[in-house]
């Protein structure tokens, strides 16, 4: 059968965090409208997209390590199509399509709107145009990397995988403009979705049988929709019946209001859970990093959200080696993790970023690399601390428990706490999706291992 004859396969592969991966599922839902056929493998697809990451050199060179690998199945296969999406793609723009004619497609955030439209325009004779987001053309290679500043994919559905949970974009770029950050030069400004239309997707994923939902942005809880703040938003959601669980990511301290923290103490589905990126505990630090919040008031949001929420779990970010960290200052964020004592921590060494004003600031004030290895090996360590006697401290708690995933140990599932606490205990696969209670029984350090106790409750009872 001829390839124009049958159904066309795509396969989109995804790299970064939680918003990477929503735009996977939107160019997945994007295609799939189109007609495509979606395939687990690159091996079965005509069209291979690689959605990308740009917020550290790490993943970039990972991907780079992908798309070489790619290009090796290409050169079996010239008539598939390999595509860069996503920040990097945005970031490196037409550079990647330099260099043995691997890269077919290049395409930003902004474009996934276009995306059939570009891959008819890759497949049509060389004469053939493209009248989408102003591409350059090269032969057969594109770039579509204008910036929309109305884009916020509207009216677009996800193909989401079947279960209880889901990813819920409500908010695309950034207005904050963190120095070391690349987020706003690759997404763009902030861009809010309408919260009639964000509620309406929500109870229509209930009537999927979702009953967990996250709701996703850049500074999610800065969201604002003609009368409508972030609060208001997390409330209608918590009450769509059916939702049973409802988490947010990734917020700003400056946005973390009474009014916020007043529907996350009232509302039943609001998770008892908060990741609050400090980035430093150093003020000099984070006014170099324009996060316009000191570590006074960082500590104040802690405070207000503890006195409401005592149970809370807090998790954060930490960037050690940032330039013009001295040792006094490294010490101030070891103090701060010792102050606040979060549940988890990300943490990362300083990574340059070409386009961001860190980039600027004197040479002189940059950290050595192995100075700044030391210290961020010296900060896992105190996290790993700290989080295993936040966890020893809960062994004996009984969680109530959403089934995800088969666990690595034979007979084993893992399941996620209220809390976001991950939970290995003995159980069958077609638990997956249903509510357990849990006895937590003892602790690995970052985990827990426990025992089922009573009987499962559907995700979703209508």
């Amino acid at each position: 059968m001829k390839q124009q004859d049958r159904t066309r396969r795509a396969y989109v592969e995804t790299y970064g965090c939680q918003m990477n991966v929503s735009d996977g599922e939107l160019m997945e839902g994007i295609l799939a409208e189109r007609g495509y056929e979606i395939v687990g493998a690159p091996e079965e697809a005509d069209v291979v997209l690689v959605n990308t990451c740009a917020i550290r050199e790490h993943a970039e060179q990972r991907v780079l390590g992908r798309v070489s690998q790619l290009g090796a199945l290409k050169k079996a296969r010239p008539e598939m199509v390999l595509g860069v999406t996503g920040c990097m793609a945005q970031r490196m723009g037409e550079s990647l399509l330099e260099g043995q004619g691997k890269v077919d497609l290049v395409m930003g955030p902004d474009g996934y709107r276009g995306l059939p439209q570009a891959l008819d325009a890759l497949q049509a004779p060389p004469a053939g145009t493209f009248t989408g987001a102003n591409p350059t053309r090269r032969s057969r290679q594109l770039a579509v990397l204008d910036l929309n500043l109305g884009e916020n994919y509207q009216g677009l559905e996800q193909r989401r995988a079947e279960g209880a949970s889901a990813w819920i974009p409500i908010q695309r770029g950034c207005d904050h403009r963190c120095t070391f950050c690349i987020v706003p030069y690759v997404r763009g400004p902030e861009k809010n979705r309408s919260a009639e239309e964000i509620l309406g997707e929500v109870r229509g994923l209930v009537e999927r049988g979702v009953s967990d939902v996250t709701l996703l942005g850049q500074t999610v809880n800065s969201y604002q929709w003609e009368g409508w703040a972030f609060p208001r938003l997390l409330r209608d959601v918590a009450r769509v019946d059916g939702i049973r669980r409802v988490w947010f990511t990734s917020p700003h301290p400056n946005d973390v209001t009474p009014e916020l923290v007043e529907v996350m103490a009232s509302e039943p589905a609001v998770c008892e859970q908060l990741h609050l990126p400090a980035q430093s505990g150093n003020n000099p630090t984070l006014k170099r990093m324009l996060r316009r919040y000191t570590v006074e008031s960082f500590l104040e949001k802690v405070d207000l959200v503890r006195s409401a929420v005592p149970d809370i779990a807090l998790s954060t970010d930490i960037i050690v080696g940032f330039p013009g960290e001295s040792d006094e200052a490294y010490q101030d964020t070891l103090h701060l993790m010792r102050t606040v004592r979060f549940d988890d921590a990300f943490t990362y060494k300083y990574s340059q970023r070409e386009g961001t004003p860190a980039t600027r600031l004197p040479a002189e004030q940059f950290v050595d690399p192995d100075v700044a290895q030391r210290r961020l090996e010296e900060l896992i360590d105190l996290r790993l601390e700290v989080q295993a006697e936040i966890n020893q401290s809960e062994v004996g708690r009984v969680e109530e428990v959403l089934v995800e995933k088969i666990a690595r140990q034979e007979g084993q599932i893992l399941g996620r706490t209220r809390r976001n606490k991950v939970v290995a205990f003995p159980g069958e696969p077609d638990l997956i999706g249903q509510y357990l209670h849990v006895t937590l029984d003892r602790t690995t350090g970052t985990t827990f291992v426990g025992t089922q106790v009573g009987q499962p409750s559907l995700a979703h009872v209508r």
